[in-house]
């Protein structure tokens, strides 16, 4: 199979025969085998009748529905598990992508040996204040700390080997990262191509300021776990055992200090009532707390057992 195209959907049951249509027409033009993966993120409309009358028209199309809403990297981590294709695109319902770019980007994986391309939506229908400029900075911290030069790190529509998604797991709220967990898994070839933009024609938007200040909180997490993620004692062993040091060779200067005024007859006064020595203390506690942590870490890593992520209801 030439490609498979993963659709994580929320409440978009306006949208969902306009989309299947225009995928249908661009796989007819081109000649591709495919399939169409849409994964029903517990919607509340009839996205699912939607979605299961379409199906019973072209065996193509296939759908998962979850019990109720987890997210959109959820979404995304069952429709990697399900697709079979040579080449996955990932695309939103909405019909803000468009479909007639499939065919460039199924070509820069196959000819150009990409290992991911991500789109980049350079002009945008949605340019207001509010999500362009946190957009733009979060999109240059992004390419900052992960190393991954690309300008818009947030579109839905990329192109993967399929290789590649079988190779990352997404969590928590990680698929805007994507690229990047797949640069962590080893995967470097990552390119960028300019995608069409289209106007929301359907329902609202499911994205607020909010997702902004997540992302960023996501990001510190994604550059923790790709630098220390398998190995937590570098980290949290070194800090906690240069601070265990320091709170340790503290403490013993304050003792000998005190015997050495004890010996020479100075004035003195009792080692608790010293307040460098309750900070050498604290400093020593902390020290210890953190090789813990690292050595629990460390423990976690190899006893973990993959933990039930969803729930799906029905799949078709």
């Amino acid at each position: 199979m030439d490609i498979s195209i993963v659709i994580p959907l929320l409440n978009e049951q306006e949208s969902l025969p306009e989309l299947t249509s225009w995928i249908e027409r661009v796989m007819t033009q081109h000649n591709f085998s495919y399939e169409v993966i849409f994964i029903d993120d517990g919607s509340t409309d009839n996205s699912w009748q939607t979605i299961q009358d379409l199906s019973s028209k072209n065996g193509s199309l296939k759908g998962i529905r979850f019990l109720r809403n987890y997210g959109k990297s959820q979404a995304l981590h069952a429709g990697f598990a399900k697709a079979q294709g040579d080449v996955i695109i990932t695309m939103d319902a909405d019909l803000q992508d468009s479909p007639d770019e499939i065919p460039g980007l199924y070509e820069m994986i196959t000819q150009q040996n990409f290992d991911l391309v991500s789109g980049w939506k350079k002009k945008r229908y949605d340019n207001t204040l509010t999500k362009n400029l946190p957009s733009k900075l979060f999109n240059a911290a992004a390419r900052k700390t992960s190393g991954v030069q690309l300008n818009d790190f947030n579109c839905g529509l990329k192109a993967y080997k399929n290789v590649v998604i079988k190779n990352i797991e997404v969590f928590g709220e990680m698929h805007r990262y994507i690229p990047v967990l797949a640069k962590n898994a080893g995967f470097k070839k990552i390119g960028e191509k300019v995608v069409q933009h289209q106007a929301r024609k359907y329902g609202e938007s499911k994205f607020g300021i909010d997702r902004f200040v997540n992302g960023f909180l996501d990001l510190i997490t994604i550059w923790f776990l790709g630098k220390f993620g398998k190995r937590p004692m570098h980290l949290f062993g070194l800090l906690g055992t240069f601070m265990f040091l320091i709170g340790l060779l503290s403490a013993g200067y304050i003792g000998a200090m005190k015997l050495w005024k004890l010996y020479t007859h100075e004035p003195t006064i009792l080692v608790t009532d010293n307040p460098w020595f309750y900070i050498a203390l604290t400093t020593m506690v902390i020290g210890t707390q953190l090789f813990l942590a690292g050595f629990l870490g460390e423990i976690i890593l190899r006893t973990k057992s993959n933990e039930e992520r969803y729930k799906i209801q029905e799949a078709i």
